[in-house]
Protein backbone atom coordinates (compact mmCIF):
# COMPACT_ATOMS: atom_id res chain seq x y z
CA UNK A 1 0.00 0.00 0.00
CA UNK A 2 3.10 2.23 0.02
CA UNK A 3 2.28 3.70 -3.39
CA UNK A 4 -1.22 4.74 -2.40
CA UNK A 5 -0.14 8.14 -1.12
CA UNK A 6 0.97 9.00 -4.64
CA UNK A 7 -2.30 7.96 -6.21
CA UNK A 8 -5.10 10.41 -6.93
CA UNK A 9 -7.64 8.40 -4.96
CA UNK A 10 -10.66 10.57 -5.59
CA UNK A 11 -10.06 10.86 -9.33
CA UNK A 12 -9.74 7.07 -9.61
CA UNK A 13 -12.87 6.58 -7.49
CA UNK A 14 -14.90 8.95 -9.66
CA UNK A 15 -13.42 7.56 -12.88
CA UNK A 16 -14.70 4.14 -11.79
CA UNK A 17 -18.01 5.79 -10.88
CA UNK A 18 -18.43 7.19 -14.42
CA UNK A 19 -17.36 3.88 -15.98
CA UNK A 20 -20.12 2.00 -14.14
CA UNK A 21 -22.45 4.93 -14.94
CA UNK A 22 -21.97 4.17 -18.66
CA UNK A 23 -23.05 0.59 -18.02
CA UNK A 24 -26.13 1.77 -16.11
CA UNK A 25 -27.15 4.21 -18.86
CA UNK A 26 -26.99 1.46 -21.49
CA UNK A 27 -28.87 -0.94 -19.22
CA UNK A 28 -31.60 1.59 -18.40
CA UNK A 29 -32.17 2.48 -22.06
CA UNK A 30 -32.22 -1.16 -23.11
CA UNK A 31 -34.96 -2.00 -20.59
CA UNK A 32 -37.16 0.67 -22.19
CA UNK A 33 -36.67 -0.49 -25.79
CA UNK A 34 -37.63 -4.13 -25.29
CA UNK A 35 -41.07 -3.26 -26.62
CA UNK A 36 -39.45 -1.69 -29.72
CA UNK A 37 -37.58 -4.91 -30.39
CA UNK A 38 -40.69 -7.04 -29.81
CA UNK A 39 -42.66 -4.87 -32.23
CA UNK A 40 -39.92 -4.45 -34.88
CA UNK A 41 -38.63 -8.01 -34.99
CA UNK A 42 -41.36 -10.20 -33.44
CA UNK A 43 -39.23 -11.59 -30.63
CA UNK A 44 -40.86 -13.74 -27.93
CA UNK A 45 -40.36 -13.04 -24.24
CA UNK A 46 -37.76 -15.80 -24.10
CA UNK A 47 -35.84 -14.32 -27.04
CA UNK A 48 -35.92 -10.86 -25.47
CA UNK A 49 -34.83 -12.41 -22.19
CA UNK A 50 -31.92 -14.12 -23.94
CA UNK A 51 -30.82 -10.84 -25.59
CA UNK A 52 -31.11 -9.09 -22.24
CA UNK A 53 -29.23 -12.02 -20.75
CA UNK A 54 -26.32 -11.47 -23.15
CA UNK A 55 -26.08 -8.05 -21.54
CA UNK A 56 -25.13 -9.95 -18.39
CA UNK A 57 -23.27 -13.05 -19.53
CA UNK A 58 -20.70 -11.07 -21.52
CA UNK A 59 -20.01 -9.23 -18.27
CA UNK A 60 -19.01 -12.52 -16.71
CA UNK A 61 -16.19 -13.09 -19.17
CA UNK A 62 -14.97 -9.52 -18.85
CA UNK A 63 -14.84 -9.56 -15.08
CA UNK A 64 -13.54 -13.13 -14.74
CA UNK A 65 -10.77 -12.81 -17.30
CA UNK A 66 -9.99 -9.29 -16.11
CA UNK A 67 -9.95 -10.36 -12.47
CA UNK A 68 -7.49 -13.15 -13.18
CA UNK A 69 -5.02 -10.99 -15.14
CA UNK A 70 -5.43 -7.53 -13.57
CA UNK A 71 -2.77 -8.04 -10.91
CA UNK A 72 -0.34 -9.16 -13.63
CA UNK A 73 -0.91 -6.65 -16.45
CA UNK A 74 -2.22 -3.64 -14.54
CA UNK A 75 -5.44 -1.64 -14.48
CA UNK A 76 -4.66 0.75 -17.35
CA UNK A 77 -4.51 -1.91 -20.09
CA UNK A 78 -7.88 -3.33 -19.03
CA UNK A 79 -9.49 0.11 -19.11
CA UNK A 80 -8.30 0.52 -22.72
CA UNK A 81 -9.78 -2.89 -23.70
CA UNK A 82 -13.10 -1.96 -22.12
CA UNK A 83 -13.21 1.39 -23.90
CA UNK A 84 -12.69 -0.26 -27.31
CA UNK A 85 -15.37 -2.90 -26.62
CA UNK A 86 -17.88 -0.23 -25.58
CA UNK A 87 -17.38 1.56 -28.90
CA UNK A 88 -17.47 -1.67 -30.95
CA UNK A 89 -20.68 -2.86 -29.26
CA UNK A 90 -22.54 0.17 -30.64
CA UNK A 91 -21.62 -0.69 -34.23
CA UNK A 92 -22.65 -4.35 -33.81
CA UNK A 93 -25.96 -3.57 -32.08
CA UNK A 94 -26.91 -0.98 -34.67
CA UNK A 95 -26.52 -3.65 -37.36
CA UNK A 96 -30.04 -4.88 -36.51
CA UNK A 97 -32.56 -3.27 -38.85
CA UNK A 98 -36.19 -3.80 -39.80
CA UNK A 99 -36.67 -6.13 -42.74
CA UNK A 100 -34.01 -8.58 -41.58
CA UNK A 101 -34.92 -12.11 -40.61
CA UNK A 102 -35.64 -12.67 -36.93
CA UNK A 103 -32.49 -14.80 -36.70
CA UNK A 104 -30.23 -12.12 -38.19
CA UNK A 105 -31.61 -9.31 -36.03
CA UNK A 106 -31.36 -11.57 -32.98
CA UNK A 107 -27.68 -12.28 -33.72
CA UNK A 108 -26.78 -8.58 -34.06
CA UNK A 109 -28.58 -7.64 -30.84
CA UNK A 110 -27.31 -10.65 -28.88
CA UNK A 111 -23.64 -10.13 -29.73
CA UNK A 112 -23.90 -6.35 -29.47
CA UNK A 113 -25.22 -6.75 -25.95
CA UNK A 114 -22.53 -9.35 -25.22
CA UNK A 115 -19.74 -6.93 -26.22
CA UNK A 116 -21.33 -4.14 -24.20
CA UNK A 117 -21.47 -6.40 -21.16
CA UNK A 118 -17.90 -7.63 -21.72
CA UNK A 119 -16.74 -4.01 -21.54
CA UNK A 120 -18.77 -3.47 -18.36
CA UNK A 121 -17.29 -6.57 -16.76
CA UNK A 122 -13.74 -5.59 -17.65
CA UNK A 123 -14.31 -2.20 -16.03
CA UNK A 124 -15.61 -3.81 -12.84
CA UNK A 125 -12.55 -6.07 -12.80
CA UNK A 126 -10.68 -2.77 -12.49
CA UNK A 127 -13.01 -0.67 -10.32
CA UNK A 128 -13.95 -3.13 -7.54
CA UNK A 129 -10.44 -4.21 -6.46
CA UNK A 130 -9.14 -0.70 -7.13
CA UNK A 131 -11.59 0.93 -4.69
CA UNK A 132 -11.15 -1.94 -2.22
CA UNK A 133 -7.39 -1.31 -2.29
CA UNK A 134 -7.65 2.48 -2.06
CA UNK A 135 -10.07 2.43 0.92
CA UNK A 136 -9.32 -0.75 2.95
CA UNK A 137 -10.80 0.63 6.18
CA UNK A 138 -14.18 1.57 4.65
CA UNK A 139 -14.82 -0.95 1.87
CA UNK A 140 -18.59 -1.23 2.37
CA UNK A 141 -18.97 2.57 2.31
CA UNK A 142 -16.84 3.28 -0.76
CA UNK A 143 -17.94 0.25 -2.78
CA UNK A 144 -21.54 1.36 -2.23
CA UNK A 145 -20.59 4.86 -3.42
CA UNK A 146 -18.86 3.36 -6.47
CA UNK A 147 -21.94 1.31 -7.31
CA UNK A 148 -24.31 4.24 -6.73
CA UNK A 149 -23.37 5.11 -10.29
CA UNK A 150 -25.26 2.04 -11.53
CA UNK A 151 -28.72 3.26 -10.47
CA UNK A 152 -27.77 6.82 -11.50
CA UNK A 153 -27.00 5.47 -14.96
CA UNK A 154 -30.35 3.68 -14.96
CA UNK A 155 -32.04 6.96 -14.00
CA UNK A 156 -30.48 8.70 -16.99
CA UNK A 157 -31.28 5.73 -19.22
CA UNK A 158 -34.86 5.56 -17.98
CA UNK A 159 -35.37 9.31 -18.45
CA UNK A 160 -34.01 9.11 -21.98
CA UNK A 161 -36.71 6.56 -22.74
CA UNK A 162 -39.30 8.53 -20.78
CA UNK A 163 -38.75 11.90 -22.49
CA UNK A 164 -37.25 10.91 -25.85
CA UNK A 165 -38.61 7.42 -26.47
CA UNK A 166 -42.34 8.04 -26.70
CA UNK A 167 -44.74 10.35 -28.49
CA UNK A 168 -44.90 11.55 -32.08
CA UNK A 169 -41.34 12.93 -32.04
CA UNK A 170 -39.83 9.91 -30.29
CA UNK A 171 -36.24 9.01 -31.09
CA UNK A 172 -35.60 5.61 -32.62
CA UNK A 173 -34.14 2.95 -30.37
CA UNK A 174 -30.68 3.30 -31.94
CA UNK A 175 -30.53 7.03 -31.23
CA UNK A 176 -31.61 6.40 -27.65
CA UNK A 177 -29.03 3.68 -27.09
CA UNK A 178 -26.22 5.85 -28.48
CA UNK A 179 -26.41 8.08 -25.38
CA UNK A 180 -24.35 5.58 -23.38
CA UNK A 181 -21.34 6.59 -25.50
CA UNK A 182 -21.23 9.98 -23.73
CA UNK A 183 -20.14 8.67 -20.28
CA UNK A 184 -17.95 6.15 -22.13
CA UNK A 185 -15.86 8.98 -23.57
CA UNK A 186 -15.77 10.73 -20.18
CA UNK A 187 -14.47 7.72 -18.23
CA UNK A 188 -11.83 7.11 -20.90
CA UNK A 189 -10.56 10.65 -20.36
CA UNK A 190 -10.69 10.42 -16.54
CA UNK A 191 -8.61 7.23 -16.39
CA UNK A 192 -6.09 8.52 -18.92
CA UNK A 193 -2.60 9.05 -17.50
CA UNK A 194 -3.48 8.04 -13.93
CA UNK A 195 -1.15 6.10 -11.60
CA UNK A 196 -2.75 2.95 -10.18
CA UNK A 197 -2.03 1.19 -6.86
CA UNK A 198 -1.36 -2.53 -6.30
CA UNK A 199 -3.62 -4.83 -4.32
CA UNK A 200 -2.46 -6.26 -0.99
CA UNK A 201 -2.05 -9.67 -2.61
CA UNK A 202 0.01 -8.23 -5.43
CA UNK A 203 2.26 -6.32 -3.02
CA UNK A 204 2.86 -9.53 -1.09
CA UNK A 205 4.00 -11.20 -4.33
CA UNK A 206 1.34 -13.95 -4.20
CA UNK A 207 1.22 -16.22 -7.23
CA UNK A 208 -1.91 -17.22 -9.14
CA UNK A 209 -2.24 -20.50 -7.27
CA UNK A 210 -2.02 -18.66 -3.95
CA UNK A 211 -4.80 -16.27 -4.95
CA UNK A 212 -7.04 -19.18 -6.02
CA UNK A 213 -6.36 -21.35 -2.96
CA UNK A 214 -9.26 -20.13 -0.83
CA UNK A 215 -11.53 -20.37 -3.89
CA UNK A 216 -10.40 -23.94 -4.55
CA UNK A 217 -12.49 -26.77 -5.91
CA UNK A 218 -15.75 -25.70 -4.19
CA UNK A 219 -15.69 -22.15 -5.52
CA UNK A 220 -14.38 -23.39 -8.86
CA UNK A 221 -17.36 -25.76 -9.14
CA UNK A 222 -19.78 -22.80 -9.00
CA UNK A 223 -17.80 -20.96 -11.70
CA UNK A 224 -17.65 -24.10 -13.86
CA UNK A 225 -21.39 -24.73 -13.59
CA UNK A 226 -22.25 -21.27 -14.92
CA UNK A 227 -19.72 -21.62 -17.72
CA UNK A 228 -21.44 -24.89 -18.64
CA UNK A 229 -24.85 -23.20 -18.72
CA UNK A 230 -23.56 -20.39 -20.90
CA UNK A 231 -21.74 -22.48 -23.46
CA UNK A 232 -24.52 -25.08 -23.69
CA UNK A 233 -26.87 -22.29 -24.78
CA UNK A 234 -24.32 -20.50 -26.95
CA UNK A 235 -23.33 -23.61 -28.92
CA UNK A 236 -26.93 -24.84 -29.32
CA UNK A 237 -27.73 -22.95 -32.60
CA UNK A 238 -24.59 -24.36 -34.25
CA UNK A 239 -25.68 -28.01 -34.13
CA UNK A 240 -28.74 -30.18 -34.71
CA UNK A 241 -31.29 -29.84 -31.92
CA UNK A 242 -30.94 -33.40 -30.58
CA UNK A 243 -27.23 -33.95 -31.30
CA UNK A 244 -26.05 -33.44 -27.72
CA UNK A 245 -22.83 -31.82 -29.01
CA UNK A 246 -23.44 -28.40 -27.34
CA UNK A 247 -23.80 -30.09 -23.95
CA UNK A 248 -20.64 -32.15 -24.49
CA UNK A 249 -18.59 -29.10 -25.47
CA UNK A 250 -19.98 -27.13 -22.54
CA UNK A 251 -19.15 -29.96 -20.13
CA UNK A 252 -15.58 -30.08 -21.46
CA UNK A 253 -15.17 -26.33 -20.92
CA UNK A 254 -16.73 -26.42 -17.46
CA UNK A 255 -14.74 -29.42 -16.25
CA UNK A 256 -11.57 -28.09 -17.91
CA UNK A 257 -11.93 -24.84 -15.94
CA UNK A 258 -12.51 -26.77 -12.72
CA UNK A 259 -9.47 -28.99 -13.34
CA UNK A 260 -7.30 -25.94 -14.04
CA UNK A 261 -8.32 -24.33 -10.75
CA UNK A 262 -7.73 -27.62 -8.91
CA UNK A 263 -4.30 -28.04 -10.48
CA UNK A 264 -2.92 -24.55 -9.76
CA UNK A 265 -4.11 -24.82 -6.13
CA UNK A 266 -2.76 -28.38 -5.62
CA UNK A 267 -6.37 -29.59 -5.35
CA UNK A 268 -7.21 -27.35 -2.42
CA UNK A 269 -10.91 -27.73 -1.46
CA UNK A 270 -11.32 -23.98 -0.91
CA UNK A 271 -13.00 -22.12 1.93
CA UNK A 272 -16.63 -23.08 2.55
CA UNK A 273 -17.57 -19.42 3.09
CA UNK A 274 -16.44 -18.44 -0.41
CA UNK A 275 -18.56 -21.29 -1.78
CA UNK A 276 -21.61 -19.98 0.13
CA UNK A 277 -20.92 -16.39 -0.97
CA UNK A 278 -20.62 -17.47 -4.61
CA UNK A 279 -23.97 -19.31 -4.44
CA UNK A 280 -25.60 -16.37 -2.69
CA UNK A 281 -24.27 -13.87 -5.21
CA UNK A 282 -25.79 -15.96 -7.99
CA UNK A 283 -29.12 -15.32 -6.25
CA UNK A 284 -28.25 -11.61 -5.94
CA UNK A 285 -27.63 -11.37 -9.69
CA UNK A 286 -30.86 -13.17 -10.50
CA UNK A 287 -33.10 -11.08 -8.28
CA UNK A 288 -31.45 -7.66 -8.61
CA UNK A 289 -30.19 -7.34 -12.16
CA UNK A 290 -32.45 -9.97 -13.72
CA UNK A 291 -35.49 -8.24 -12.26
CA UNK A 292 -34.23 -4.76 -13.19
CA UNK A 293 -34.02 -5.85 -16.82
CA UNK A 294 -37.74 -6.61 -16.85
CA UNK A 295 -39.10 -4.09 -14.31
CA UNK A 296 -40.07 -1.42 -16.87
CA UNK A 297 -41.70 -4.05 -19.06
CA UNK A 298 -43.64 -5.74 -16.26
CA UNK A 299 -44.88 -2.62 -14.45
CA UNK A 300 -45.57 -1.01 -17.82
CA UNK A 301 -47.76 -3.98 -18.75
CA UNK A 302 -49.64 -3.89 -15.43
CA UNK A 303 -50.20 -0.09 -15.57
CA UNK A 304 -49.03 1.58 -18.81
CA UNK A 305 -45.74 2.04 -20.63
CA UNK A 306 -45.07 5.61 -19.49
CA UNK A 307 -45.82 4.82 -15.85
CA UNK A 308 -43.52 1.79 -16.09
CA UNK A 309 -40.67 4.07 -17.18
CA UNK A 310 -41.40 6.52 -14.35
CA UNK A 311 -41.44 3.71 -11.77
CA UNK A 312 -38.12 2.43 -13.07
CA UNK A 313 -36.59 5.89 -12.62
CA UNK A 314 -38.03 6.15 -9.08
CA UNK A 315 -36.59 2.74 -8.16
CA UNK A 316 -33.18 3.73 -9.46
CA UNK A 317 -33.28 7.12 -7.71
CA UNK A 318 -33.97 5.40 -4.39
CA UNK A 319 -30.98 3.11 -4.91
CA UNK A 320 -28.71 6.00 -5.90
CA UNK A 321 -29.46 7.99 -2.75
CA UNK A 322 -29.32 5.03 -0.38
CA UNK A 323 -25.94 3.77 -1.60
CA UNK A 324 -24.36 6.92 -0.22
CA UNK A 325 -25.90 6.04 3.17
CA UNK A 326 -24.54 2.51 3.69
CA UNK A 327 -21.94 3.64 6.26
CA UNK A 328 -24.50 5.73 8.17
CA UNK A 329 -27.05 2.88 8.21
CA UNK A 330 -24.47 0.38 9.46
CA UNK A 331 -23.38 2.66 12.30
CA UNK A 332 -26.84 3.97 13.20
CA UNK A 333 -28.47 0.53 13.34
CA UNK A 334 -25.40 -1.28 14.63
CA UNK A 335 -25.34 -3.65 11.69
CA UNK A 336 -22.32 -5.40 10.22
CA UNK A 337 -22.37 -6.16 6.46
CA UNK A 338 -24.09 -9.55 7.02
CA UNK A 339 -26.83 -7.97 9.13
CA UNK A 340 -27.35 -5.26 6.51
CA UNK A 341 -27.78 -7.95 3.83
CA UNK A 342 -30.27 -9.93 5.94
CA UNK A 343 -32.50 -6.90 6.49
CA UNK A 344 -32.21 -6.03 2.79
CA UNK A 345 -33.29 -9.52 1.69
CA UNK A 346 -36.40 -9.42 3.88
CA UNK A 347 -37.38 -5.98 2.54
CA UNK A 348 -36.74 -7.06 -1.08
CA UNK A 349 -39.05 -10.07 -0.66
CA UNK A 350 -41.80 -7.83 0.72
CA UNK A 351 -41.20 -5.28 -2.02
CA UNK A 352 -41.55 -7.72 -4.91
CA UNK A 353 -44.85 -9.01 -3.53
CA UNK A 354 -46.03 -5.43 -3.12
CA UNK A 355 -45.14 -4.60 -6.74
CA UNK A 356 -47.00 -7.74 -7.85
CA UNK A 357 -50.17 -6.39 -6.22
CA UNK A 358 -50.17 -2.86 -7.71
CA UNK A 359 -53.33 -1.63 -9.41
CA UNK A 360 -52.71 2.12 -9.67
CA UNK A 361 -49.78 4.51 -9.96
CA UNK A 362 -49.82 6.00 -6.44
CA UNK A 363 -49.49 2.75 -4.49
CA UNK A 364 -47.06 1.51 -7.15
CA UNK A 365 -44.60 4.26 -6.17
CA UNK A 366 -44.59 3.00 -2.58
CA UNK A 367 -44.20 -0.62 -3.71
CA UNK A 368 -41.21 0.02 -5.97
CA UNK A 369 -39.54 2.15 -3.27
CA UNK A 370 -39.79 -0.77 -0.84
CA UNK A 371 -38.26 -3.02 -3.48
CA UNK A 372 -35.50 -0.50 -4.21
CA UNK A 373 -34.61 -0.22 -0.51
CA UNK A 374 -34.33 -4.00 -0.32
CA UNK A 375 -32.05 -4.50 -3.31
CA UNK A 376 -29.85 -1.42 -2.88
CA UNK A 377 -27.02 -2.88 -0.80
CA UNK A 378 -26.81 -6.44 -2.13
CA UNK A 379 -24.13 -6.19 -4.81
CA UNK A 380 -21.51 -3.80 -3.33
CA UNK A 381 -21.83 -5.18 0.20
CA UNK A 382 -21.26 -8.74 -1.01
CA UNK A 383 -18.09 -7.53 -2.75
CA UNK A 384 -17.00 -5.77 0.45
CA UNK A 385 -17.35 -9.01 2.42
CA UNK A 386 -15.02 -10.82 0.04
CA UNK A 387 -12.52 -7.97 0.29
CA UNK A 388 -12.77 -8.00 4.09
CA UNK A 389 -12.53 -11.74 4.64
CA UNK A 390 -10.31 -12.98 1.78
CA UNK A 391 -7.60 -10.39 1.02
CA UNK A 392 -5.19 -13.13 -0.17
CA UNK A 393 -7.37 -13.70 -3.24
CA UNK A 394 -6.50 -10.23 -4.58
CA UNK A 395 -8.89 -9.23 -7.36
CA UNK A 396 -9.68 -12.85 -8.25
CA UNK A 397 -12.43 -13.85 -5.78
CA UNK A 398 -14.13 -10.46 -6.01
CA UNK A 399 -14.13 -10.60 -9.82
CA UNK A 400 -15.24 -14.22 -10.03
CA UNK A 401 -18.11 -13.50 -7.64
CA UNK A 402 -19.17 -10.51 -9.71
CA UNK A 403 -18.99 -12.69 -12.82
CA UNK A 404 -21.16 -15.36 -11.21
CA UNK A 405 -23.73 -12.71 -10.27
CA UNK A 406 -23.89 -11.32 -13.79
CA UNK A 407 -23.92 -14.78 -15.39
CA UNK A 408 -26.81 -15.72 -13.13
CA UNK A 409 -28.62 -12.49 -14.01
CA UNK A 410 -28.43 -13.40 -17.69
CA UNK A 411 -28.93 -17.15 -17.60
CA UNK A 412 -31.32 -17.44 -14.66
CA UNK A 413 -32.73 -14.03 -13.77
CA UNK A 414 -33.44 -12.37 -17.11
CA UNK A 415 -34.06 -15.55 -19.09
CA UNK A 416 -36.08 -17.09 -16.26
CA UNK A 417 -38.35 -14.08 -15.86
CA UNK A 418 -38.88 -14.01 -19.63
CA UNK A 419 -39.85 -17.68 -19.55
CA UNK A 420 -42.22 -17.33 -16.59
CA UNK A 421 -43.82 -14.26 -18.16
CA UNK A 422 -44.56 -16.35 -21.25
CA UNK A 423 -45.66 -19.37 -19.25
CA UNK A 424 -47.91 -17.61 -16.74
CA UNK A 425 -49.56 -15.40 -19.38
CA UNK A 426 -50.24 -18.47 -21.53
CA UNK A 427 -51.60 -20.37 -18.51
CA UNK A 428 -53.88 -17.48 -17.56
CA UNK A 429 -55.22 -17.18 -21.12
CA UNK A 430 -55.80 -20.94 -21.35
CA UNK A 431 -57.75 -20.79 -18.10
CA UNK A 432 -59.80 -17.80 -19.24
CA UNK A 433 -60.46 -19.03 -22.79
CA UNK A 434 -58.61 -22.06 -24.16
CA UNK A 435 -59.88 -21.49 -27.70
CA UNK A 436 -58.68 -17.88 -27.63
CA UNK A 437 -55.23 -19.05 -26.54
CA UNK A 438 -55.05 -21.38 -29.55
CA UNK A 439 -55.92 -18.44 -31.76
CA UNK A 440 -53.40 -16.08 -30.15
CA UNK A 441 -50.40 -18.29 -29.48
CA UNK A 442 -47.36 -17.46 -31.58
CA UNK A 443 -45.86 -19.71 -34.22
CA UNK A 444 -42.24 -19.00 -33.29
CA UNK A 445 -39.91 -21.01 -31.09
CA UNK A 446 -41.36 -22.30 -27.83
CA UNK A 447 -40.16 -20.68 -24.60
CA UNK A 448 -37.99 -22.92 -22.43
CA UNK A 449 -35.84 -22.57 -19.31
CA UNK A 450 -33.58 -24.94 -17.36
CA UNK A 451 -35.62 -28.09 -17.86
CA UNK A 452 -39.05 -26.54 -17.20
CA UNK A 453 -41.81 -27.57 -19.59
CA UNK A 454 -41.77 -25.69 -22.90
CA UNK A 455 -44.61 -23.27 -23.55
CA UNK A 456 -45.88 -21.57 -26.69
CA UNK A 457 -46.06 -17.88 -25.84
CA UNK A 458 -48.85 -15.53 -26.81
CA UNK A 459 -47.93 -13.93 -30.16
CA UNK A 460 -45.75 -10.97 -29.06
CA UNK A 461 -46.63 -8.69 -31.98
CA UNK A 462 -50.36 -9.16 -31.56
CA UNK A 463 -50.04 -8.73 -27.79
CA UNK A 464 -48.19 -5.40 -28.18
CA UNK A 465 -50.79 -4.22 -30.69
CA UNK A 466 -53.58 -5.13 -28.27
CA UNK A 467 -51.86 -3.21 -25.46
CA UNK A 468 -51.39 -0.18 -27.71
CA UNK A 469 -55.08 -0.20 -28.70
CA UNK A 470 -56.09 1.02 -25.24
CA UNK A 471 -59.79 1.79 -24.97
CA UNK A 472 -60.31 0.65 -28.57
CA UNK A 473 -59.56 -2.99 -27.75
CA UNK A 474 -62.04 -5.65 -28.71
CA UNK A 475 -63.46 -7.96 -26.04
CA UNK A 476 -61.07 -10.73 -27.12
CA UNK A 477 -58.07 -8.38 -26.98
CA UNK A 478 -59.05 -7.28 -23.48
CA UNK A 479 -59.13 -10.90 -22.30
CA UNK A 480 -55.64 -11.44 -23.70
CA UNK A 481 -54.24 -8.25 -22.12
CA UNK A 482 -55.81 -9.11 -18.75
CA UNK A 483 -54.25 -12.58 -18.90
CA UNK A 484 -50.88 -11.01 -19.60
CA UNK A 485 -51.25 -8.72 -16.57
CA UNK A 486 -52.11 -11.64 -14.29
CA UNK A 487 -49.12 -13.51 -15.68
CA UNK A 488 -46.85 -10.57 -14.83
CA UNK A 489 -48.12 -10.53 -11.26
CA UNK A 490 -47.42 -14.23 -10.84
CA UNK A 491 -43.93 -13.73 -12.28
CA UNK A 492 -43.03 -11.18 -9.60
CA UNK A 493 -44.40 -13.41 -6.83
CA UNK A 494 -42.24 -16.27 -8.06
CA UNK A 495 -39.28 -13.88 -8.21
CA UNK A 496 -39.79 -12.98 -4.53
CA UNK A 497 -38.79 -16.51 -3.50
CA UNK A 498 -35.17 -15.65 -4.34
CA UNK A 499 -34.63 -12.95 -1.67
CA UNK A 500 -36.54 -15.17 0.76
CA UNK A 501 -33.90 -17.87 0.24
CA UNK A 502 -31.13 -15.26 0.54
CA UNK A 503 -32.52 -14.10 3.90
CA UNK A 504 -32.18 -17.64 5.26
CA UNK A 505 -28.55 -17.83 4.11
CA UNK A 506 -27.70 -14.48 5.69
CA UNK A 507 -29.42 -15.52 8.92
CA UNK A 508 -27.20 -18.62 9.04
CA UNK A 509 -24.09 -16.46 8.53
CA UNK A 510 -25.19 -14.08 11.31
CA UNK A 511 -25.26 -17.01 13.74
CA UNK A 512 -21.95 -18.34 12.39
CA UNK A 513 -20.07 -15.09 12.94
CA UNK A 514 -21.70 -14.59 16.33
CA UNK A 515 -20.47 -18.02 17.39
CA UNK A 516 -16.92 -17.36 16.14
CA UNK A 517 -16.19 -14.00 17.74
CA UNK A 518 -18.02 -11.61 15.44
CA UNK A 519 -17.55 -10.25 11.93
CA UNK A 520 -14.36 -8.30 11.22
CA UNK A 521 -12.10 -7.45 8.30
CA UNK A 522 -8.82 -9.39 8.22
CA UNK A 523 -5.44 -8.88 6.60
CA UNK A 524 -3.18 -11.37 4.83
CA UNK A 525 -0.82 -11.49 7.82
CA UNK A 526 -3.62 -12.30 10.31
Amino acid sequence: MSDNNQVNKKRLLWAGFVAILAAGVGFGIRGGIFTNWASDFGFTGSQLGAIGGAGFTGFCFGIMIGGVVVDKIGYGKLVFVAFLCHILSAFVTFGATEGQSVETAYAFLFWGMFLFAFANGTLEAVANPLVSTLFPESRTHYLNILHASWPLGMIFGGMIGWFLGSGEDALGWKAQLAFYLVPTIVYGWMFMGQKFPQSEASLKGLKMGDMFKEIGIMGGAVVSYFLYLFFAGTFAPWFAEDSGVPQILAIVIGLGTLFWIAKITNFAPGHWLIFVLFITHALVGAVELGTDGWMQNITGAILNETQGKILFVITSLGMFILRFCAHFIEKKLGLNPIGLLFVSAVIACIGLNAVAAITSFGPAIGAVLIYSIGKTFFWPTMLAIVGDRFPATGAVAMSLMGGIGMMSAGLIGSAGLGYFKDRYAADELKTADAALYEEWKGDGAASSFLGFAEVQAIDPKRLEEAKAAGDDRSAAEQIVVDADIRGNRRTLKTDSLIPAAMALIYLFLIFYFKATGGYRAIRIDD
